[in-house]
């Protein structure tokens, strides 16, 4: 886990640093007692370092497995009317989300055992790096715009049909049956392909348009958001390595968050109270890495800024729509009008980057870090 998954589970000193371990005795299988009144277990091989301080906080540099994760998980809760939540401080160039981090979510909740096995899929399967477009790819984008880009099927997920339209300024629909366990699915193509040049200005954007989503009480979820492949098609978007995405059944927004993530409204709340019959849109700048989502064509503050700007040349991002239970949705890649009218114009629109190799330009600016606001 990097600095942020740290910050975001509460495990690191208020000035954002760790501290060498005071430890009392040390005993058995790794049982470190601290001259507080608290004792944590851990195996000795997961420690790194470690401290505890009289306010019966803990800092650690750890490799946390998902049970000790879920010790802390508990631990927040049960003191958490006890401590206010201080978010703590950052090291330079990163700055903490202004939101509240949840540790579970409002509405649904993953297993642990799907937890685990995204662990173990994202450590057996690294990350696909960036590649150039096939001729004949490219050749059918000249042709035919926006509309190569659509929502791909996969055998893995039998509870969801996707159904891409062969008509100029098609739309994919996808449908998930009632029980549709939490199911990810990409775009055929790259909307942010490493090996094509990267505009100074605009990015990229596409919408999702709720036709029905179950009540989220019953196990209704959409999500809408971006990721690299491979992805564990069992996850929404948010949850894993290199994708964010923001869900429909509590408007929480998620960056390799695979807690309860953040609200997307932190002064509010949204400004709907179903999603069914709205529009919802994602963009990304290439500028600054901003991620951000719309709502019936009106722009939303930045989700997340400075996401996939390091090493960018060297992967490909994909669009991602995440369902579970039964739901009804189009996604719309630009091959008809969008609702945020912005997201017309050619500096928006997914087949412009990949028009020009990232080789015929010179090298680009330096590029801002990592920042959730």
């Amino acid at each position: 886990m990097d600095w942020p998954t740290y910050s975001q589970a509460g495990i690191l000193a208020p000035d954002g640093k760790c501290k060498p371990f005071d430890v009392k005795t040390l005993m058995g299988e790794g049982t470190f007692e601290f001259d507080v009144e608290a004792i944590v277990v851990f195996k000795l091989r997961h420690v790194v370092r470690m401290s505890c301080n009289s306010s019966n906080s803990y800092y650690a540099y750890i490799q946390l497995t998902p049970n000790y994760m879920d010790w802390f998980k508990q631990h927040r809760q049960r003191h958490a009317r006890r401590q206010p939540d201080v978010p703590p401080g950052a090291p330079p160039e990163w700055a903490p989300a202004v939101e509240q981090s949840f540790t579970y979510g409002l509405q649904n909740e993953a297993s642990t055992q799907s937890y685990e096995a995204a662990l173990d899929f994202c450590e057996r399967h690294p990350v696909e790096s960036s590649t150039i477009l096939p001729s004949r790819t490219i050749a059918d984008i000249d042709s035919n715009g926006c509309s190569e880009w659509r929502i791909q099927s996969h055998d893995s997920s039998p509870g969801v049909v996707v159904h891409n339209s062969d008509r100029k300024g098609g739309l994919s629909q996808i449908c998930s049956r009632v029980g549709c366990p939490d199911t990810c699915l990409l775009s055929n193509l790259p909307i942010v392909a490493g090996q094509y040049h990267f505009p100074n200005d605009g990015g990229v954007y596409f919408e999702i348009t709720v036709n029905k989503m179950i009540d989220p009480s019953k196990g209704g979820v959409i999500a809408i958001g971006t990721t690299c492949r491979p992805y564990p098609s069992w996850r929404l978007p948010g949850w894993n390595r290199l994708s964010a995405g923001l869900h429909l059944d509590d408007f929480h927004k998620f960056f390799e968050d695979p807690e309860g993530g953040r609200p997307c409204f932190a002064l509010g709340s949204p400004p709907i109270t179903s999603v069914v019959g709205h529009t919802i849109g994602c963009g990304y700048s290439f500028s600054t890495g901003a991620m951000f989502f719309t709502i019936d064509g009106q722009r939303l503050p930045d989700a997340f800024t400075g996401i996939y700007l390091q090493n960018r040349s060297g992967i490909d991002v994909y669009a991602a729509v995440g369902v579970s239970g039964e739901c009804d949705v189009a996604v719309n890649f630009g091959g008809t009008s969008f609702k945020w009218l912005e997201g017309n114009e050619w500096r928006w629109r997914v087949d412009r980057q990949v028009r020009k190799l990232g080789d015929d330009v010179g090298e680009q600016e330096e590029l801002p870090a990592y920042s959730a606001r």
